[in-house]
Formats: structure tokens, C-alpha cells, sequence
């Protein structure tokens, strides 16, 4: 069996990220929240340092500073089925595996920059 790549390990957990955001978002009582939140970060790190190209800095920091503004617009207000906490507990949960990615891939543009 081949050796996986970093980018695979990138992509695996960008993939394992995105699943546990959701479906901690969904039903809250699944894990413990100190856990998960370190999960997120970890696997946030983890995408930062491995998955983000250089070609591809620009829109994943604007993607990412959008889905943080998402998270702090009221959604939790929508009354509909009581849909609106659940989708500010996924929206939190993937701003807080987004932020340590958007981090990482900010301070490389940083360093790349002052390089220049």
C-alpha cells in the first residue's frame, strides 16, 4: 500500500472537519464541546498548513471571513421548525474549524509578502 501524501492527510482532514462540524451541529449532546472544539482546531491547523495553495490563499480568505460573518448574523432567530440554533451550531462549529486554517494561511501570505 502507497504512502499517503500531506495533501491526502490535508484532504482527510478537511473532509473530517467539515463532517463532525455538521453533525455536532446538529445534535449538540454528541460529544463533549471541549473536544470537538479542539477536534475542529486541530484538523483547522491541519488544512492551513497542508491544504491551502498559494494560488488559492485570496478565496479561501474571503470564503472563510464570510462564513464567520454568517456566523455572528442572527440566524439563530429563524423560527421555522426551530431550525435557527441548530444552523448557528453548524456555522459556529465550521468558523471554528475555519479560523485556524484562515490563520495559518493569513501569517504564510504575511511571511510570503515581507519575503518580497
Amino acid at each position: 500500500m502507497p504512502k499517503k501524501s500531506l495533501k491526502t492527510w490535508g484532504e482527510l482532514a478537511f473532509i473530517l472537519g467539515v463532517l463532525l462540524a455538521i453533525v455536532t451541529g446538529l445534535f449538540t449532546t454528541a460529544l463533549n464541546p471541549g473536544t470537538v472544539g479542539l477536534i475542529l482546531v486541530v484538523a483547522g491547523l491541519i488544512v492551513g498548513f497542508l491544504n491551502i495553495q498559494e494560488k488559492e490563499t485570496g478565496n479561501f480568505l474571503v470564503a472563510a471571513i464570510a462564513l464567520m460573518l454568517v456566523g455572528t448574523a442572527g440566524v439563530d432567530r429563524i423560527t421555522l421548525l426551530n431550525l435557527g440554533p441548530m444552523f448557528k451550531n453548524v456555522v459556529t462549529n465550521i468558523a471554528i474549524f475555519v479560523a485556524p486554517a484562515a490563520a495559518v494561511v493569513s501569517l504564510k501570505v504575511i511571511v510570503d509578502l515581507a519575503k518580497k
